[in-house]
């Protein structure tokens, strides 16, 4: 009983932390550039974990290295840079929805590369995610003509990211510790981040007279504490007590959070966009219904 009650205390946490962060993001932008935001977020993460989990890289094989340092650099490094590129043009609401698309694109992605096997109802479900995703994206064009909605590619490219570092992940890493795995992808990545923020003059702008300057320092660091670090433990905690096909469940409420932070800042979503994050979240829905047959002895 108390397990039940923990990870629906879990869950709706990681769903209001993850939701949260696409705000954050727009937010930090108004004062940092989205190389710096990126670059920034990658370096307070990295510190944060590579403080709490550097014992822990020592339990890594050495033949496994190559792929932490791929998981690094997919699912941590490029991302982070992305959707801080893809918010300077499109509203924090529409990534987050766009973001749902990570379930539809594991299952593709297994499927294509990594010989995992699919049912029916996965590939109509990924056939209704992405009507939902050309929906939202083409309606989205047309109600905000100042938006440049080829940016909406950025976060769809993050999420083939992190899609196929599930499957990395499940394929080559399934015996090392989720502590391990995001405190070695930190050490690889922390150093590249700290030389692009180097080169975008961020240390030079936090000399000059800059209002947007610490107002925004605050929010990357909620983002990178919350968001980022505490998220991961929050994560792997809630797969521990209760299922994946639970803890997936995060993928249908944090777009709703996000929603409710975009219509308070005031973005707007037409009723033909909100049909298209319909569609994703019933694709990302039905494809996820699917539970493999026990083997009869």
């Amino acid at each position: 009983m108390k397990n039940l009650n923990l990870k629906w205390v879990y869950l709706i946490m990681l769903s209001v932390i993850w939701g949260s962060s696409f705000i954050l993001i727009k937010k930090a932008l108004i004062g940092f550039s989205a190389y710096q935001l990126g670059a920034l977020r990658t370096i307070i993460t990295g510190v944060i974990l590579i403080s709490f989990g550097f014992y822990t890289i020592k339990k890594i094989p050495k033949d496994k290295w190559k792929w932490i340092a791929l998981s690094g650099i997919i699912a941590s490094l490029v991302p982070a840079f992305f959707f801080a590129i893809a918010e300077t043009e499109i509203d924090s609401a529409v990534a987050s929805i766009l973001n749902s698309l990570v379930p539809l694109n594991t299952i593709l992605l297994g499927l294509a590369f990594f010989k995992v096997t699919t049912t029916t109802k996965q590939v109509i479900g990924v056939v209704i995610g992405f009507i939902g995703t050309a929906v939202l994206i083409l309606s989205g064009a047309d109600i905000n003509p100042n938006q440049n909605y080829l940016y909406a590619g950025f976060v769809i490219a993050s999420t083939f990211m992190y899609a196929t570092n599930v499957n990395i992940i499940k394929r080559h890493l399934q015996e090392v510790r989720p502590l391990a795995i995001a405190t070695g992808n930190y050490i690889v990545i922390i150093l590249p981040a700290l030389i692009i923020l180097i080169f975008t003059g961020f240390f030079e702008s936090a000399t000059l007279e800059n209002q947007n300057f610490y107002p925004s320092l605050m929010y990357v660091g909620i983002l990178s504490i919350f968001g980022t670090a505490m998220a991961k433990v929050v994560f792997n905690k809630l797969v521990q007590i209760s299922t994946p096909v639970f803890a997936s469940s995060v993928t249908y409420i944090m777009p709703m959070v996000a929603l409710i932070w975009g219509w308070l800042d005031g973005e707007q979503l037409s009723m033909l966009q909100l049909v298209g994050a319909v569609f994703i979240l019933v694709g990302v829905y039905i494809s996820n219904k699917y539970k493999p047959k026990k083997s009869r002895r």
